[in-house]
């Protein structure tokens, strides 16, 4: 019996290729091809895409893609955010999408937490003090700033938002978040504005997902409210945050600084960035470990078998 057979975006990566081929056969889709166009002897066969979830490669899986493929059935993406992917355009089409929502929780939440830290304790900062020999020339660096006892306010309670108040709690800090509505069974505090939470919140945590709800809601006003002596982490999507509005905010101190491991021009970051001291930046770590890749390669293979034998989806997308 023949096997099913999967498109594969050009910046799916080679182990994901690889773990596919046991279980289906596998078109990649070259980097060259022109954008969005799918080579004419294969649109036929194509039953299932598989793709990295925010950036596929070849341009975004939007209708002009899907309606070369006309026997298109499920769409399977290995990362949690399908930023990459016209979700109306899926819809309409009737096609099944699947994702990785629960293996990214964890290793994003680190990051998030890492950054808190590293903005608090001033250890970013600390290592280009030692690197460029002021620690011995000019001594101490000023007195940085204590975690626990402080106030932590959290934009989108989800899995990365719930993974990240469990370490938050343990370090000390009391937490509140804001999301659409307040969630049954939550033990932290709901604030029902954005505007709101940032005025009650030392550290303010941007984990909601980037819709055109959250684009850029966190802008000059929200920056205003967490004030001077406020920290912003950002490890959603860079589109949540008004990057002119946070630039200017870091330049003239309406908030002590921020941390991010998201950008919205990614991974072309605007310069401006690189000369702010009360910036800590990282090229979208947040889910880049070893074992999470692994996680998440085998989660969108598991959802393609899942589809092709008959069987629920493990991690469907609700297409609301």
């Amino acid at each position: 019996m023949a096997l099913p057979v999967v498109l594969a975006m050009p910046k799916l990566p080679v182990d994901a290729v690889c773990l596919l081929e046991s279980d289906f056969t596998v078109r990649v889709l070259p980097a060259a091809q022109p954008r969005g166009v799918v080579p004419l002897a294969w649109a036929e066969e194509i039953r299932a895409i598989a793709t990295p979830g925010r950036d596929p490669g070849g341009g975004p899986l939007d209708a002009a893609l899907l309606d070369q493929l006309p026997h298109l059935e499920v769409i399977s993406s290995f990362s949690s955010g399908l930023d990459g992917i016209d979700i109306a355009a899926v819809k309409a089409r009737g096609i099944a999408l699947s994702h990785a929502p629960d293996v990214l929780a964890e290793p994003v939440a680190d990051i998030a937490l890492a950054l808190s830290i590293d903005l608090a304790r001033g250890m970013t900062r600390g290592d280009r003090y030692v690197r460029a020999g002021h620690w011995s020339r000019t001594g101490h660096m000023p007195l940085a700033r204590s975690l626990s006892g402080k106030a932590a306010g959290i934009l989108g309670l989800g899995r990365i938002g719930k993974a990240l108040a469990r370490r938050l709690v343990a370090c000390g800090l009391e937490v509140a978040y804001t999301g659409r509505r307040p969630q049954a069974g939550v033990a932290y505090r709901y604030i029902a504005t954005l505007l709101d939470l940032a005025r009650e919140s030392d550290f303010l945590f941007c984990c909601c997902p980037a819709t055109s709800e959250t684009r850029r809601i966190v802008d000059a006003s929200v920056l205003q409210a967490l004030g001077p002596d406020g920290f912003l982490v950002n490890v959603s999507r860079g589109a949540v945050v008004d990057e002119e509005a946070l630039i200017q905010a870091l330049r003239d101190g309406t908030i002590a600084g921020a941390g991010l491991d998201v950008c919205e021009n990614e991974p072309d970051a605007d310069p401006r960035f690189f000369v702010l001291d009360n910036l800590v930046i990282l090229p979208h770590l947040g889910a880049s470990t070893v074992e999470a890749r692994v996680q998440m390669f085998e989660v969108m293979r598991d959802n393609l078998r899942l589809h092709f034998s008959g069987q629920p989806l493990r991690d469907p997308y609700t297409l609301s």
